[in-house]
C-alpha cells in the first residue's frame, strides 16, 4: 500500500482482525508493507521482522523514584529498573506496617541501597523515607477530595500527620493546620516538606493522639484521621476537638461496609456518609466517614 494510505488500511486490517502483530511493517519506498494473519486476495508474499516482545515486569507498587515489589524477585526487580529510566531503587517489602510509628522492613533487590526518595502530587513535593514513616501514594485523589470540601479560611486538625500529605494539601484552603505525629521521623520530614513547599501555615506536632484533647482546648472545623488500623479507638478524641457543625474524616480498614456505623452514631446525630477508598487486600478494603458533628439524637 502506499504510505499515504497506509494508517487507514491498518486501521480496516486491525477491525477484521487480520493485522499480524507480532511482526514489523516494513518501508519499500513510497510504499508501507503491512504483515497479516492470512491470505488476502492481491496481497504479496514478503519477509518480515519479528517484534521483540517486552519481558513481563513483575507486580509492583511506585512511590517516587522507588518500586516496591509483591514478591522477592530480583531478576524482575533489575528487569523493571532497567524498563523504567525514572527508579534508582527496587525494595521488597519484609514486613507490614507496623508499630506506633507505622513503618516497615525492606529488602535492596535492585538499584541504590536506600529507602528515601522525592515524590511529585499535584504540584506538590515530598521528601519521603518509607523506613522511617509510613506514606501512600493511593491515597492522592482522596487528599484533593477531602481539599475540595474545605472552606476558605478553615482550621483544620490532622490527628495522624505523617510526613504531611492531608496536612499540606489542605492547607492550601485552610486558615491553619494543626499536624500530629507520635513519629518523631515522620515529623522530621513533615518540617522538611513544609519548607520545600514553603508552606507557612501548618503548625507540626510531635504528639501522641491519646493525649492531644488534654492539651488542645480549641474547636475546630474539621478533623482528619487516617490512621486505618487504629483510627476507631480515637473517636471520642477527634468528637472532643471537632466544633458543632464541623466535619470528621474516619479512615478505617473494615471487611464490610457499615461496620462503625453504631460507634460513630453514638457521637453524632449529624450526617455520615461512608465511600469506599481502595482496596487494601482480597478481605478487607479501606474506607473513609465523613461525619457531621451534630449532638446525638
Amino acid at each position: 500500500m502506499h504510505t499515504a494510505d497506509a494508517e487507514t488500511v491498518r486501521r480496516a486490517l486491525k477491525e477484521r482482525d487480520l493485522l499480524d502483530r507480532t511482526l514489523k511493517p516494513e518501508r519499500d519506498g513510497e510504499f508501507l508493507l503491512v504483515p497479516v494473519t492470512e491470505r488476502i486476495e492481491h496481497a504479496e508474499r514478503a519477509d518480515f521482522e519479528e517484534r521483540t516482545q517486552p519481558a513481563k515486569l513483575p507486580r509492583h507498587e511506585l512511590v517516587g523514584g522507588i518500586a516496591l515489589l509483591h514478591e522477592r524477585d530480583a531478576e524482575g526487580a533489575r528487569r523493571l529498573l532497567a524498563a523504567r529510566p525514572s527508579l534508582h531503587t527496587v525494595l521488597y517489602p519484609e514486613s507490614a506496617v507496623e508499630g506506633a510509628y507505622r513503618t516497615r522492613a525492606f529488602t535492596l533487590l535492585a538499584g541504590e541501597d536506600t529507602t528515601r526518595t522525592r515524590y511529585i502530587e499535584y504540584g506538590l513535593r515530598f521528601e519521603i523515607d518509607l523506613a522511617v514513616a509510613y506514606f501512600s501514594p493511593r491515597l492522592a485523589n482522596e487528599r484533593q477530595r477531602v481539599l475540595d470540601l474545605v472552606d476558605e479560611g478553615e482550621r483544620v486538625f490532622d490527628l495522624f500527620a505523617g510526613v504531611g500529605p492531608f496536612a499540606i494539601t489542605l492547607a492550601q484552603k485552610a486558615a491553619v493546620v494543626f499536624a500530629s505525629d507520635i513519629n518523631p521521623g515522620a515529623v522530621h520530614l513533615m518540617i522538611d516538606n513544609l519548607r520545600g513547599n514553603r508552606v507557612r501555615n501548618v503548625v507540626p506536632m510531635l504528639a501522641d493522639a491519646h493525649r492531644i484533647g488534654r492539651v488542645c482546648s480549641l474547636q475546630w472545623d474539621r478533623v482528619v484521621m487516617n490512621l486505618p488500623l487504629m483510627s476507631a479507638q480515637f473517636l471520642e478524641t477527634a468528637f472532643d476537638l471537632c466544633r458543632e457543625g464541623g466535619w470528621i474524616h474516619f479512615y478505617a480498614l473494615q471487611s464490610e461496609m457499615g461496620i462503625y456505623l453504631p460507634r460513630i452514631e453514638a457521637h453524632t446525630g449529624g450526617a455520615i456518609h461512608e465511600r469506599v477508598v481502595r482496596s487494601y487486600s482480597p478481605s478487607q478494603h479501606h474506607a473513609v466517614y465523613d461525619i457531621e458533628v451534630r449532638p446525638p439524637h
